[in-house]
């Protein structure tokens, strides 16, 4: 009996060795496996240097000056999700101390870390008091100081912002922080006062267009330049939205070419015939066709706050309805959208905004 115990024991300590000569022999034989591991397309062509920031001109400048003279102020990016707010600091950061010194310098906290009060007067304040000293192997000017990165420093509560402001005036002398947030209203007058501002502005269409051609090229990507301007659009100004679309569309396809139509399956966007059928319906002024149209929509899983904004810009944009009818249906669909943001049920949200569409559409 002790025997059989002892055998699958024996064994089950061969495999974890066996794995850990894997990855320095690669799969199988070749070592391979260690060049090529698969990483996230966002994490692999994420800025390394400054330099690399895309669009970001009067950040990159001034970050450039500062790195020359290995001094910087406290800063607070704001801006978009997905226009390289955290890839520019890190990109930063990495410049300033060498990929030795990175680790010891550098504290990064996010919104998924817990960032209450108490943290920022331990964790936050002990990381702050202490000295910065030593000097980098390869030479260069090692600042004297660390960085904090507050991610997402929006979503910190009013107290532990207000108990980082003296933690600033303090240790001032040995670290820099640098805050980063979607909405600077939400972030306290003493922290923005202390701090130099920088808005990240949304990534324009040809920047976009650019760096998603750079990595198609990289990655040996097939993709009709309809489907890039279309991911472009889609991805509003987020080149890391666009840059996750990319390889999923490129693992659906496996190879092939990637089109305009693989692109709005994989965005979730709604297909533009579908929506010019839903005003068609609402125009023939029939609502057991309306009903039945609604009904499918909602069980083929469209988003119905997806709807909502792509009927505003078609309305907006459409020169077949009067400035009356537009506001009217654009007043319903500001109510929809906030009644959909509070919870409430799609299937009614969408009927009663198509009513009110029919209405304004079936008067003249």
């Amino acid at each position: 009996m002790q025997a059989f115990l002892k055998g699958p024991s024996s064994i089950s300590t061969k495999p974890p060795a066996a794995k850990e000569k894997g990855p320095a022999g690669g799969a199988g034989s070749s070592g391979e496996g260690k060049r090529h591991k698969p990483i996230p397309w966002v994490e692999k062509y994420r800025p390394k240097n400054v330099d690399e920031v895309a669009f970001q001109d009067e950040v990159v400048a001034v970050l450039k000056k500062s790195l020359e003279g290995a001094d910087l102020p406290n800063l607070l990016f704001y801006g978009p999700p997905g226009t390289g707010k955290t890839s520019t600091i890190l990109a930063a950061a990495r410049e300033l101390y060498g990929p030795e010194l990175f680790r010891q310098r550098v504290l990064e906290l996010n919104a998924s870390d817990e960032r209450g009060i108490q943290v920022i007067r331990e964790k936050v304040k002990a990381f702050a008091q202490l000295t910065a000293s030593g000097s980098r192997s390869d030479g260069k000017i090692c600042p004297p100081f660390k960085i904090v990165i507050l991610d997402e420093a929006d979503s910190m509560t009013s107290a532990a912002q207000a108990a980082l402001r003296r933690t600033m005036e303090k240790e001032s002398k040995t670290t820099r922080f640098c805050l980063i947030s979607n909405y600077i209203s939400r972030i306290i007058e003493p922290l923005t006062s202390r701090c130099s501002k920088f808005r990240f502005k949304p990534l324009s269409d040809k920047i976009q267009q650019q760096r998603l051609l750079d990595v198609a090229e990289k990655e040996h990507v097939k993709i009709s330049s309809e489907a890039v301007s279309y991911l472009v659009k889609v991805s509003e100004g987020d080149l890391r939205k666009a840059i996750t679309f990319l390889q999923s569309a490129t693992r659906l396809m496996g190879g092939k070419e990637i089109t305009e139509k693989i692109i709005t399956e994989i965005a979730g966007v709604i297909p533009k015939e579908t929506t010019a059928e839903l005003l068609s319906v609402c125009r023939s002024g029939s609502f057991e066709k309306l009903e039945t149209l609604t009904k499918n929509l909602i069980n083929e899983g469209y988003a119905v706050a997806q709807l909502v904004n792509q009927l505003h810009d078609t309305v907006v944009e459409s020169e077949d309805y009067s400035d009356k009818q537009k506001s009217v249906i654009v007043e319903k669909l500001a109510e929809v959208d906030k009644c959909l943001a509070d919870g409430a049920d799609e299937y009614l949200q969408l009927i009663s905004l198509c009513a009110i569409v029919m209405q304004q559409l079936t008067q003249n």
